[in-house]
């Protein structure tokens, strides 16, 4: 065995967990690792320009590959900056390890210059979390922590060291294997909790599937269609879903939801067999919880028990990975088809397919915007997008038609994800192209990673859907509280000066007519693009379903807000515009 020192342990067992890449901002107690960096040029060291960035980079980079996602950190305020990258990547599962230095250990808990108690702050927020106190126990908790983000339900992994931990040696010894007691994911699932399914599931009239990131983060799309085929059964897909299954499938619905199809929304609260996979029963899902179809039987299989019964009772849960327990199920149910079911929902689909089509006119709408990314872009494109009504319409226009494609913030919703999530996607995946979809008030959250961009050179095209508003804020103020607009008009710099002070490309779109010519200069261009699309003011993302509203009740007019709230009909207000 080698003595080296905690720096190099470190550094050396990154490389032996097949870390290639860590996004990271460098302080005074993580000094001595910078200091070794040099010697393990295996491993890549990206500079961000904020430690949320690089948290979200880490977590894009996670999305696009299935593989861990790795963030490093100073002390102090450079930890806490971490705090709302690593609660995203625990609302949404995301397989990644944040690294933070600390005071050296005569200083912890003495309120040392940029001191944080980061091991008690992120408890609630991540899977595990370590403050290693000895250099000789490095290499096992990495290849622990490693275990734990990447298997069963994955998610988050914290590791805080000293800066004397650095310093100080120790041998390093990898272990050859990582026993953790009372850590046992279960994979397959229980025989007589899918047997019981399966019976449920032949029975059924009217089944349907939900279809959610447990799909894409086990990898299981290819065993979600064998199943849907045999059984005939119809997908819908929850957001981070999308991508488990092509939309032009016979069986594929599209998005339930918040803002969801008519359609979709309607075939969850009309089945009677509903069969969930790898989702979390959430609200913006489901709705309100008390009136999600009450009468339907459930099939929720998820890894996590702790999903079960939540929020939802289930009628046959069963734990297990999803991706072995649809192999298990598809062999015992039997072969079937629901021609009526389907037609129905077909039917409804027809008849509502006005709320999820673009806006007709000359006017430029973040929908068309979305159409005509997705066409140029095609499939092998990963698009990335932030928080708000520009993610809905992402989501429901952009054609996202394999796993991985789609990385955006779930569970969180967090705002300003969208840059450095393309970044790190941009790492993961250098030879697809990476669209990310931007709102006006997002994008100004985290632009600086722009910077990153240039010095990585990294050609991620950068769509700003520039509306001069918080529009989903916007939005709700005008359906919900009566068009009172508070604190949502935003007065905006020059984007496209803001991009050439970065030394990028910046393009200005004002018209439909620009909009192609835009898209294929920005793909033909080998380094980053922004481009300002001054998109329509005040659209609305259609289909709705109210907050404290159940699926059956999704509206598709201002109208239907109004008689749903039970408020008679308002007068088309005179406003003024957005702010530019």
């Amino acid at each position: 065995m080698t003595k080296m020192s905690g720096a190099d342990i470190v550094l050396e067992s990154l490389k032996r967990l097949g870390v290639d890449v860590v996004f990271g901002y460098p302080g005074g107690v993580v000094l001595p690792l910078y200091d070794r960096w040099p010697s393990h040029p295996e491993v890549r060291h990206i500079l961000v320009r904020h430690e949320q960035g690089g948290g979200h980079a880490a977590d894009g980079y996670a999305r696009a590959t299935g593989k861990l996602g790795v963030a490093l950190a100073t002390s102090g305020p450079g930890a806490t900056n971490l705090v709302t990258a690593i609660t995203n990547a625990m609302m949404d599962s995301v397989p990644t390890l944040f690294i933070t230095g600390n005071v050296a250990r005569n200083l912890l808990g003495r309120d040392g210059f940029q001191e944080a108690d980061i091991t008690g702050i992120t408890m609630p927020i991540v899977k595990h979390n370590y403050l290693v106190m000895r250099p000789e126990d490095l290499a096992y908790t990495f290849a622990e922590a490693a275990h734990i983000a990447t298997t069963g339900r994955k998610g988050p992994v914290h590791i805080d060291i000293p800066k004397d931990v650095f310093i100080e040696e120790a041998e390093f010894e990898w272990p050859s294997e990582v026993t953790i007691r009372g850590y046992r994911p279960v994979s397959r699932g229980n025989p007589a909790q899918v047997k019981r399914a399966a019976a449920m599931i032949d029975a059924a009239e009217r089944s349907i599937i939900f279809a959610g990131h447990g799909i894409i983060l086990g990898g299981a799309a290819e065993e979600l269609r064998s199943f849907a085929e045999k059984t005939g059964t119809p997908i819908l897909n929850t957001l981070l879903g999308l991508g488990s299954i092509d939309p032009g499938h016979v069986l594929a619905y599209g998005m339930m939801g918040m803002h969801g199809s008519y359609w979709a929304n309607h075939a969850a609260s009309n089945a009677d067999v509903i069969i969930a996979l790898g989702m979390r029963m959430d609200d913006r899902a489901l709705g309100r919880f008390e009136d999600m179809n009450p009468t339907a039987k459930i099939v929720h299989i998820d890894i996590d028990p702790a999903e079960h019964n939540k929020n939802i009772m289930a009628t046959v849960p069963i734990v297990g990975d999803v991706k072995e327990v649809l192999p298990q199920l598809t062999e015992a149910v039997q072969s079937n088809s629901h021609v009526e079911w389907l037609r129905w929902i077909d039917r409804l689909r027809v008849d509502h397919k006005s709320s999820m089509s673009v806006p007709d006119g000359t006017a430029l709408t973040t929908q068309y915007v979305c159409t005509r990314i997705a066409e140029a872009a095609g499939p092998e494109a990963v698009i990335t997008t932030g928080v708000g009504q520009h993610q809905m319409w992402a989501a429901q226009f952009m054609n996202i038609s394999r796993p991985h494609q789609l990385i955006t913030s779930g569970g969180l919703g967090t705002m300003g994800f969208e840059v450095p999530a393309a970044m790190g996607a941009q790492v993961a995946c250098p030879d697809r192209t990476v669209w990310t979809i931007c709102g006006d008030g997002g994008f100004q959250m985290t632009f600086q990673e722009i910077a990153t961009m240039v010095d990585e050179r990294l050609p991620v095209k950068m769509a700003i859907m520039n509306n001069g508003y918080l529009g989903m804020v916007r939005q709700w103020q005008e359906l919900i509280y009566q068009d009172n607009y508070v604190s949502v008009a935003m007065s905006q710099p020059d984007f496209v000066k803001l991009a050439e002070a970065y030394g990028i490309k910046g393009i200005l779109v004002t018209d439909q007519s620009q909009v192609d010519d835009a898209i294929a200069e920005a793909h033909a261009h080998d380094g980053p693009v922004l481009i300002d699309f001054r998109v329509e003011a005040e659209g609305n993302v259609w289909p709705m379903v109210p907050a404290g509203a159940s699926l059956s009740e999704t509206v598709e007019s201002p109208d239907e807000v109004d008689a749903l709230l039970g408020r008679p009909p308002k007068a088309v207000p005179t406003r003024t515009g957005a702010a530019r």
